[in-house]
């Protein structure tokens, strides 16, 4: 069965032709300078000459989900490296199909966010995305195998959703304060435990522009927030909700598994192992840490806008997430 590698997503939405060129928000045209500043270039400021070790795995052994169980010591080393290389391979298929998508946003973003400011930063921020999706791209084609693996149906409808919308600020909440919020924290801790040097380098590449594209949602929703219609604000409450339950709940690297020989019964087992885990103190430590700090930046940024109402803490807490995990900046 050929993967499905292209599909079509009916949006509609109001393009916006701003002819008032005076700078309205001082604070979105500073971000605008900033990523002027921070271009890079993946062929020349990525050193493709450095190997890449397959036979040891990419990724941290830690961050497989049946490390240190009987699965995982079942494998023999040649095993363990090709699982480890199967699961990179899946995991970063994922950030790259987000970077696809957070690249289409951006472009919508363009057409239908209100002042110029915000549109020539969002101009940046499709480039930046273009190049992020350049370089994973370029890394699993060449450097990791060649495998790309189908997009996840989390991710795909995260993204179906936030592409159909007409709506700039539910766009801007779903990319920019959520699924950057996620892939901030996935790229560090991939740059800071990665068993490869070239994938460190990229995480770290990328990691200089993700701090710039959650900014955008800091200092263009709060005064956006603050005019919401009852109607509105629970709206967009619900779609953070959906949008942090299909992030937390749905990212299992089945085809993965399947690649390298499980059965359909020892990947099931290793679903319920997973789960298990990620509530008990076997959890690696570092994965402990990006959760931790994952939820944290979540609610931090939540708050920053204005969204912790007392009805999205309570969805939060139905997510298993604290409320109270940081306070506003």
């Amino acid at each position: 069965m050929v993967a499905e590698t292209v599909h079509s997503i009916a949006s509609s939405f109001d393009t916006c032709f701003q002819r008032d060129y005076a700078c309205e928000a001082p604070d979105l045209r500073r971000l605008y300078e900033n990523a002027k500043r921070d271009q890079w270039n993946v062929s020349q400021d990525i050193d493709w000459n450095l190997p890449v070790d397959l036979e040891r795995g990419i990724v941290a052994d830690e961050l497989i989900d049946i490390h240190g169980s009987d699965y995982w010591t079942r494998l023999d080393p040649r095993r363990q490296a090709q699982l480890n290389v199967e699961f990179s391979c899946w995991r970063l298929s994922q950030l790259l199909h987000g970077e696809e998508g957070a690249m289409l946003a951006c472009s919508q973003l363009v057409d239908i966010v209100p002042h110029n400011d915000a549109k020539f930063f969002q101009a940046t921020q499709v480039v930046d995305e273009a190049r992020h999706t350049e370089v994973l791209s370029r890394y699993l084609l060449e450097k990791a195998g060649g495998r790309i693996y189908p997009m996840a149906a989390n991710v795909k409808q995260l993204f179906d959703y936030v592409l159909s919308t007409g709506k700039w600020q539910i766009k801007t909440v779903g990319l920019q304060l959520i699924a950057e919020t996620f892939a901030v924290s996935l790229f560090r801790m991939l740059a800071e435990t990665s068993k490869d040097a070239l994938l460190r380098m990229i995480c770290q590449r990328i990691l200089s522009d993700e701090s710039r594209h959650m900014g955008f949602s800091i200092l263009s929703l709060p005064d956006e927030v603050r005019g919401f219609s009852s109607s509105d604000l629970r709206e967009v409450e619900d779609f953070l909700r959906e949008a942090l339950n299909l992030l937390f709940s749905g990212m299992f690297p089945q085809e993965a598994y399947e690649t390298v020989g499980f059965s359909g019964s020892e990947i099931e087992q290793i679903r319920h192992l997973r789960r298990a885990a990620v509530k008990g103190a076997e959890f690696a430590y570092f994965r402990r840490l990006f959760r931790r700090e994952m939820h944290t930046q979540v609610v931090t940024n939540i708050k920053r806008v204005g969204l912790m109402t007392e009805r999205a803490a309570g969805l939060l807490r139905g997510l298993g997430i604290d409320p109270g995990l940081a306070n506003a900046a």
